[in-house]
């Protein structure tokens, strides 16, 4: 079993830099690969940014030049260093990692932290 942890949200002005980290522990070989999605109030859930173990990455064109996505591999976390927030970026964040272990590969997801861009 997985579990994934974010941190690092909250309120954040309109211009601001915040970083969401996720944090996995638990039964894991090796993370696959990362991912942050979010999900505004009445909108699906989309893709922000995703990064592989080889570092490869995609953005949402959203986002482009203004996240960057980063993960630890020796810490088994991930990170999304956001600059320039903007109040259409207000969302509930959610980590996702699809993970090896053993001879199965899975998903998980974390709990979400909401991060609001209000002055």
């Amino acid at each position: 079993q997985v579990q994934l942890v974010e941190s690092g949200g909250g309120l954040v002005q309109p211009g601001g830099s915040p970083r969401l980290s996720c944090a996995a522990s638990g039964s894991i070989d090796s993370i696959i690969a990362t991912g942050w999605y979010r999900q505004a109030p009445g909108k699906q859930r989309e893709m922000v940014a995703v990064i592989t173990s080889g570092g490869s990455t995609n953005y949402a064109d959203s986002v482009k030049d203004r996240f960057t996505i980063s993960r630890d591999n020796a810490k088994n976390t991930g990170y999304l260093q956001m600059i320039n927030l903007k109040p259409e970026d207000t969302a509930v964040y959610y980590c996702n990692a699809r993970i090896a272990h053993g001879r199965f590969e899975y998903y998980a997801w974390g709990q979400g932290t909401q991060v609001t861009v209000s002055s």
